[in-house]
């Protein structure tokens, strides 16, 4: 039950992160609606492809495109609410990839996928959808510039199997989980912790 939620709020938090990267871009709805998508589905589509998972989960269910649907047209509506939009889009894009991290994990897992390429295919479940969105607004991939990113994905996936060794509830896993993403990634942003930049003198 719990997985079902996530799933539907990180869909959620990625579509409201890419409707407001579209509306930040001056697009039209449709292409509104295009980057929405693309930020939501796009980490989970790579995700399937690499594990042979196909048709790929939102093939199969319409649940995602009508969500996805849902919250753009909302967010749209209540964009004036959404004030502080580069801040917004910062806040439901962690929330994004805090979520899409665990569910990623847990797809590995129910292939035994060993723990080491599980938490690079819950880093890629997150992190590819913000790549997409970035490429097509024809910005530098957060993930490829100084800013904490995957970095964050990975740390968290380590500390879901090593609740996992623990014997930890699941549910308290999940938080645990999420939540370590999205503080690491809250303070690395707030501190200005990076990596060092690579520069040829």
């Amino acid at each position: 039950m719990i997985f079902t939620i996530l799933d539907i709020l990180g869909l959620i938090a990625f579509a409201i992160s890419g409707t407001l990267a579209g509306i930040e871009k001056k697009l039209d709805f449709f292409g509104v609606f295009v980057i929405a998508m693309v930020t939501s589905i796009g980490g989970g589509t790579l995700r399937d492809l690499l594990i042979g998972n196909t048709p790929v989960f939102w093939l199969l269910n319409l649940q995602t495109f009508y969500i996805v649907t849902a919250t753009t047209i909302l967010s749209v509506v209540f964009r004036h609410r959404l004030s502080f939009l580069r801040t917004s889009l910062f806040l439901f894009d962690t929330i994004g990839i805090g979520i899409f991290t665990i569910i990623g994990i847990e797809q590995g897992l129910m292939i035994e996928l060993s723990p080491i390429v599980c938490i690079l295919l819950g880093t890629v479940t997150a992190c590819f959808g913000g790549v997409a969105r970035d490429i097509l607004c024809n910005e530098i991939p957060v993930i490829f510039r100084k800013e904490i990113y995957a970095t964050a994905c990975l740390t968290g996936g380590f500390m879901f199997f090593a609740l996992d060794f623990l014997k930890v509830n699941n549910d308290i896993i999940y938080v645990a989980t999420a939540g370590t993403i999205i503080l690491i990634r809250i303070f690395a942003v707030r501190n200005k912790w990076s990596f060092p930049q690579i520069e040829i003198k």
